[in-house]
């Protein structure tokens, strides 16, 4: 059974990034060096607009019963 798609609790601005590795079960280093090169490649904007909503709808883990 996979887990929940929860924000992390180690996190630099929302915990997006480091929720979206361990749902995935990858490095959070390589999800952040990923979505910040997706970000530039796609001109910056639709990648933040997407943290952004991101941010908003994943649960926080604090908060996420399991």
């Amino acid at each position: 059974m996979k887990s929940r798609l929860t924000r992390s609790r180690d996190k630099v601005i929302a915990g997006v990034c480091g929720g979206i590795a361990q749902w995935l079960g990858w490095d959070i280093a390589l999800v952040r060096i990923l979505y910040l090169v997706v970000s530039i490649l796609s001109a910056g904007f639709p990648g933040t607009l997407v943290y952004i909503i991101l941010w908003i709808v994943m649960p926080d883990d604090q908060n996420f019963s399991y």
